[in-house]
């Protein structure tokens, strides 16, 4: 079956670190280009980092550089968000989601959704 599950959400202070995990099965995704999406309660979900299928370059949202690290583990078939310095406002279902360029992937052209993975960060 392909799919991509998610694991790693909780419940954590602000200030506390959670590590995301996106497994694949089915398919290899270091073969394609994987962003981790976040939508926060009442808003749209929004691309916060992505790692490329070249060359594994990366991006960041603003409000998460210098906090959150994208990588891949091709050995375990997983791309992992690490979130440091959590904050209040990074609350929210987390979504990875796989493309097969970088051009599918920021033209939301997805070829592989998340079912998702949930969140709170609250003192």
């Amino acid at each position: 079956q392909l799919q991509l599950v998610e694991s790693g959400g909780g419940l954590v202070q602000p200030g506390g670190s959670l590590r995301l995990s996106c497994a694949a099965s089915g398919f290899t995704l270091d073969y394609f280009a994987v962003g981790w999406f976040h939508q926060a309660p009442g808003k749209e979900r929004e691309a916060v980092s992505c790692i490329s299928s070249n060359d594994d370059s990366t991006f960041y949202l603003d409000s998460v550089k210098g906090r959150f690290t994208i990588s891949r583990d091709n050995a375990k078939n997983t791309v992992y968000l690490q979130m440091n310095n959590l904050k209040t406002e990074d609350t929210g279902a987390y979504y990875c989601a796989a493309a097969e360029t970088d051009s599918d992937l920021e033209q939301d052209r997805i070829a592989y959704w998340g079912k998702g993975t949930q969140v709170t960060v609250s003192s």
